[in-house]
């Protein structure tokens, strides 16, 4: 009955908000949408306590939003942003937000398309998984201490994809079929750079391993779109910020045009 009676509250209301809303609405789960011209303390004053707080804002926009929480919903987090890691959270002074990897993609006028399962970790796993099992959209748990592990190979995917894929082209599939050594120069940046931003050092061939599932759970997968310049953009900020050397990420920032 908690969860019958304990809404979720629900901040950004797009495609991807929409697959978790309707996900847990027919879990039997009440949803109250918070938009951009929607004040989150109202909404706090009127629901202190909810089931939990899904923001599906994009990962621009995160900072922003995670800064501007009431205090009473920090234990109620869950979040499913792309390049997301720990500092992103650690920063707002959330300890222990409910993270969904998602692999599953969205656009609109589509059908909800699964790559691989999505792990989730944290307090509230337990029912998105559920909720996300029960609308055909795999999903596993995982313990926290291997969340940072899939959120890399996430990471990995997205800029290896997105950054190389300014120059070729095409799908993930063709990118490894026909250029593994571009992609490779690229994604070793990249992981030198997630090193830096979590602090620890990282297990490259596990990384490598679980992207390249990815890619062959849609190689059809186009490689770019209109946010590639973005990410690759902050990647190179995060590069300077670490003074690591990524002279592969530079050329390709030279050669498409896009200034960090």
């Amino acid at each position: 009955m908690t969860q019958l009676t304990s809404p979720v509250v629900l901040i950004g209301v797009g495609e991807m908000g929409g697959v978790f809303a309707k996900a847990l609405l027919r879990d039997g789960h009440a949803i109250v949408p918070v938009t951009r011209s929607t004040s989150t303390d109202q909404v706090a004053d009127q629901i202190p306590e909810p089931l939990m707080v899904f923001v599906t804002v994009g990962e621009a926009d995160l900072p922003h939003v995670l800064a501007k929480l009431p205090d009473a919903w920090a234990d109620r987090v869950v979040l499913v942003q792309n390049e997301l890691l720990p500092r992103d959270w650690e920063i707002q002074g959330i300890q222990d937000p409910t993270v969904a990897v998602v692999w599953f993609e969205k656009k609109r006028g589509t059908d909800t398309k699964v790559i691989i399962p999505t792990p989730v970790a944290g307090p509230m796993a337990p029912v998105l998984v559920n909720s996300l099992n029960a609308s055909q959209i795999a999903a596993t748990i995982v313990k926290r201490d291997e969340i940072v592990d899939e959120l890399i190979i996430k990471n990995l995917y997205i800029l290896v994809a997105n950054i190389a894929g300014l120059v070729t082209g095409g799908t993930v599939g063709e990118l490894w079929e026909n250029h593994e050594h571009l992609a490779r120069e690229v994604g070793n940046e990249v992981l030198a750079i997630q090193e830096y931003l979590v602090g620890r050092s990282i297990d490259s061939a596990k990384m490598y391993h679980g992207m390249l599932e990815a890619f062959a759970g849609d190689p059809n997968h186009g490689t770019t779109g209109r946010s590639a310049p973005l990410r690759l953009g902050r990647a190179l900020t995060h590069a300077a910020e670490g003074h690591i050397a990524v002279p592969k990420l530079i050329e390709l920032s030279q050669a498409s045009g896009v200034v960090a």
